[in-house]
């Protein structure tokens, strides 16, 4: 018997009712052989976290713009506690931990430079608008590996198309992933916000429910989801929890996301994300080879420099701004 049989084996005895076992998934855009020894949603977990996407994260903006400091997020460190959180969920509640954690690293891989001031620049200027869930599927379907993908399972692509508020995943692991993403950026963006000195700390009125720390926060919240979800097919939190965490994420919109050095910030990542698209998009024959390729697979040029730009990070939009629009000093030696 092969090991990933063995695992599949062992996903039958110990994951509940509601679980989306490995063997039950309904495929790959394109069959191919199976691993034997990785499940298949494990093997995708291993894609993801091997894929150039997942490693630009690391230099994208979570919230903060070029923040001064080593300790704030980005976009790899929040998908990584996104990960976190999200597995010891889908464990407590005997769920599919492989899938809920593959979900997890793979659903903003498609995020623009600069947070969501990028992702809103983009919407604004792209035929047909643009949304990072989307985008996050995009990823991993059509630009990754040379235009080829990652080949994912249905499952997988069903949980990072579906993560936001707006839409329902499928499984449970989805599920439990997307309401583990509004824990996690809640409460880590309060932990930068007050190290920004943009906050003194949160209203009593939510640390007497939730505590004085963010890992009393969190763990309040996991604790919370996992009483309320046992037993049932649904991922939900109890009403007054929920009233909480609607209640933060408020505050938070209101003091930092909207606040007036966000909103200044915002018109600059704008100007800077729309020069570079426009520029990309009548000189499509400047953009790397990756995305050549993508245009002489047919897809259209304004599509593919919207890739381009969502791909970039942070420093290296800066950077190639620079290059492009700014004038470089010069001597008469």
């Amino acid at each position: 018997m092969e090991l990933r049989e063995k695992q599949e084996e062992i996903e039958e005895k110990i994951l509940g009712p509601f679980a989306m076992k490995s063997v039950n998934t309904k495929g790959r855009i394109r069959p191919e052989k199976k691993c034997d020894i990785r499940t298949d949603f494990q093997r995708d977990r291993d894609r993801i976290i091997h894929c150039k996407a997942f490693r630009r994260m690391k230099h994208k903006t979570q919230v903060f713009i070029s923040p001064e400091g080593d300790h704030y997020r980005t976009r790899l460190t929040h998908t990584l506690e996104v990960a976190q959180i999200a597995r010891s969920i889908a464990r407590a509640l005997s769920l599919n931990e492989d899938l809920t954690e593959a979900i997890a690293l793979g659903h903003d891989l498609g995020h623009t430079p600069f947070g969501h001031a990028g992702e809103s620049a983009l919407n604004e200027i792209c035929t047909g608008g643009f949304e990072h869930n989307k985008q996050s599927l995009r990823v991993v379907d059509t630009i990754e590996k040379d235009g080829n993908g990652l080949n994912l399972t249905w499952e997988v692509r069903d949980g990072i198309l579906n993560h936001r508020t707006s839409t329902k995943p499928s499984t449970m692991e989805g599920m439990v992933v997307r309401l583990s993403d509004k824990i996690a950026y809640t409460n880590h963006d309060i932990d930068d916000a007050i190290r920004a000195g943009i906050l003194d700390d949160i209203p009593k009125e939510f640390k007497d429910v939730l505590g004085n720390s963010s890992s009393s926060r969190i763990n309040s919240m996991i604790r919370d989801t996992i009483e309320n979800s046992e037993g049932i097919r649904d991922i939900k939190m109890s009403e007054g929890m929920k009233e909480t965490l609607g209640g933060l994420r408020q505050f938070m919109f209101e003091n930092v996301y909207l606040s007036d050095h966000a909103v200044s910030e915002k018109k600059k990542v704008h100007g800077l994300i729309t020069n570079l698209f426009d520029y990309f998009r009548d000189n499509p024959e400047k953009m790397d080879g990756e995305f050549k390729k993508l245009m002489e697979n047919g897809e259209d040029k304004e599509r593919v420099a919207c890739d381009y730009v969502a791909c970039m990070t942070d420093r290296y939009a800066i950077t190639l701004y620079k290059k492009l629009f700014i004038p470089s000093s010069w001597s008469i030696y």
